[in-house]
């Protein structure tokens, strides 16, 4: 028997699922899967989905306002430049954690041409797409 779904989720009254998702939402270079929000499942602090950046993508420099985000990457390789203009680096692969403290300017770049990079990503507030600015890029196209 299923249970109800509450938008777009499964209700089983204090378990909420978002089953196999094949909605994508596309973001500042990036391919979100739909996720648990706010919007889907009422949450009130956290939100998570997986991300895809393309081959030779990048996800242009941002920060987030008073959340915290936290990373595992599932497949391939990622060079986040970050802090005051961009100056410092530091490279991830498939099995690395990340955290990414509020207000910290970063820039996201696939490190491949051919493979994606594959993420979940959970973030400290449940709208997901608000409160993220954006940083000055050399990147940024025009």
């Amino acid at each position: 028997m299923s249970s109800p779904e509450v938008g777009g989720a499964e209700d089983g009254d204090g378990i909420l699922c978002v089953r196999a998702p094949e909605t994508w939402r596309g973001w500042n270079g990036i391919r979100y899967k739909t996720g648990l929000s706010a919007k889907n499942v009422g949450s009130k602090r956290l939100s998570m989905n997986v991300a895809t950046v393309p081959p030779g993508g990048v996800a242009y420099a941002h920060t987030h306002v008073d959340f915290e985000v936290m990373l595992f990457i599932l497949e391939g390789r990622v060079r986040h430049e970050y802090g005051e203009g961009l100056t410092k680096s530091m490279d991830n692969e498939a099995g690395d954690f990340i955290f990414i403290e509020p207000g910290v300017p970063h820039e996201v770049l696939n490190l491949s041409d051919t493979e994606p990079v594959i993420a979940v990503v959970a973030r400290s507030d449940a709208s997901e797409w608000e409160n993220i600015i954006d940083y000055p890029s050399e990147r940024r196209p025009g």
